[in-house]
């Protein structure tokens, strides 16, 4: 049994144009139906933001992000935030196995963190959505895991 990822973060390895028939790995990690990258998502593309630096700037542009967007974590948690205010947002990343993968893999954890912690907060549903060959998504679903180490979607431990 691998990382249980939380309801917000999904892997796909469908064909990259949208179909009803795609099917997507569930928190699980089992296959879903219906879980292909949805009409209405936003596209990132994980190549284009294999640096911290370059991330930021490519979420700035897909997401058309206010000119106060900060190009950091908490500027980040901010302004997904707002967007979420606005209604349900779905966020998929294209050759996803990419993402940060020029960066120390903490990058990738603090990431993934911020996210959740904004998806936990908002009053509309975030959705972020993996999206790569199905060749490269074990090696995703590793690296996830190796950079979460089990604890995404789970209560932060306990300190004392």
């Amino acid at each position: 049994m691998g990382t249980r990822l939380p309801a917000w973060l999904v892997y796909d390895g469908a064909p990259p144009e949208p179909d009803a028939t795609a099917s997507a790995a569930g928190p699980d990690g089992d296959a879903v139906a219906g879980g292909g990258a949805s009409p209405g998502g936003v596209l990132v593309s994980g190549a284009a933001g294999r640096t911290r630096a370059a991330l930021h700037e490519t979420l700035a542009g897909a997401l058309e992000l206010p000119g106060w967007y900060g190009r950091n974590w908490d500027a980040l948690a901010d302004a997904f935030a707002d967007r979420l205010d606005a209604g349900p947002l779905t966020v998929v990343v294209t050759d996803a196995a990419d993402l940060l993968a020029d960066d120390p893999p903490a990058q990738l954890g603090t990431l993934l963190d911020v996210l959740g912690a904004v998806a936990a907060g908002a009053h509309e549903t975030l959705r972020v959505v993996l999206h790569d060959h199905p060749d490269r998504l074990p090696a995703l679903r590793a690296r996830v895991a190796a950079v979460l180490g089990g604890r995404v979607g789970a209560p932060p431990p306990a300190t004392g």
